[in-house]
């Protein structure tokens, strides 16, 4: 145990739990975009693996990471414009299409794999690229602060960067003002003539954006290739963490934090001979238990009432 301690406590960790809590936080913003609007999606697991796999298809073909960037977004993009226009236009239940364009992720990934590689397991006969890292000036010379905050990949600063962005798109742009008030009472958001639908539909395309950089960061960045169901819940996470974060992009990222050090830990353990199935299940009970002390809170707060 006190080994395990002993390792936690170092700027190695410390760098291991931001780059574990990358691609978490982008998909915790983009539920927390969705939340806005009043729309639940639980499709990002699918549209991270679109995202993924366009991400390393793109960059093979191209020869450029930036076409990579733009083909993993737009297949992001035409998952979440699926959900969008059955949800929103056709009127089906969020719950089943999206559990519908997860298998699709799952499934319809393996098959693009198989049919441009003929592997099911992974991509590396493409031969994608990934994107750089980024150790910045005067930081990196640091002694722990430089481990811990320079030497990332580009995308995790990005991601990082985006809690801000949110943040301000919410609360100090028309179009997020517009987000949160047909979140919030899209009969009022309709009689002052804003187009429910249609800002409801933007809103699921700007988060999907953000869930296929997340999906983007596990095959360009956190590894250099692709490999079926590498999402591996993170999705599920991201939303859970949104909503323990109250749908607020500071506390969002804090719980990030916290379920990328979970993470973290889990595979530290693996240096201890424990069982592989532990470093797997540490986000999933992370996640459990702040959900039971988040409702714990909640009833008291109702009960004080």
């Amino acid at each position: 145990m006190s080994d395990l301690l002993s390792m936690v406590f170092t700027a190695d960790f410390l760098g291991s739990v931001i780059r574990m809590s990358t691609p978490i936080l982008f998909v915790a913003l983009a539920a927390l975009v969705g939340r806005k609007a009043d729309v639940l999606c639980i499709a990002y697991e699918g549209i991270m693996l679109f995202a993924a796999f366009g991400g390393v298809v793109g960059s093979a073909y191209t020869g450029t990471v930036t076409g990579g960037l733009l083909l993993g977004i737009l297949l992001g993009m035409f998952l979440i414009g699926i959900f969008a226009y059955f949800v929103l236009y056709l009127h089906t239940r969020p719950l089943l299409i999206g559990l519908a364009l997860n298998i699709l992720g799952s499934a319809g990934t393996v098959f693009g794999l198989y049919i441009l590689t003929g592997s099911k397991a992974n991509s590396t006969r493409l031969g994608s690229l990934t994107f750089p890292e980024v150790h910045i000036p005067l930081i990196k010379d640091i002694p722990v602060l430089g481990t811990v905050l320079s030497g990332h990949n580009v995308l995790t600063y990005v991601a990082f960067l985006s809690i801000i962005i949110v943040q301000i798109f919410i609360y100090r742009t028309g179009l997020g003002l517009r987000i949160r008030s047909v979140g919030e009472s899209p009969e009022a958001a309709s009689s002052l003539g804003i187009d429910v639908n249609k800002t409801k539909f933007i809103a699921l395309l700007i988060s999907g954006v953000l869930a296929s950089m997340g999906g983007i960061f596990l095959s360009m960045a956190y590894l250099p290739y692709f490999t079926r169901d590498m999402t591996a819940g993170r999705g599920f996470i991201g939303i859970a963490a949104e909503s323990l974060g109250g749908g607020k992009p500071l506390l969002t990222g804090i719980w990030i934090l916290i379920f990328g050090a979970a993470d973290a830990v889990g595979n530290l353990t693996q240096s201890f001979r424990l069982p592989s199935q532990f470093a797997q299940m540490a986000p999933y009970l992370t996640t459990l238990i702040g959900l039971v002390l988040i409702s714990v809170v909640r009833e008291r707060k109702k009960v004080n009432r």
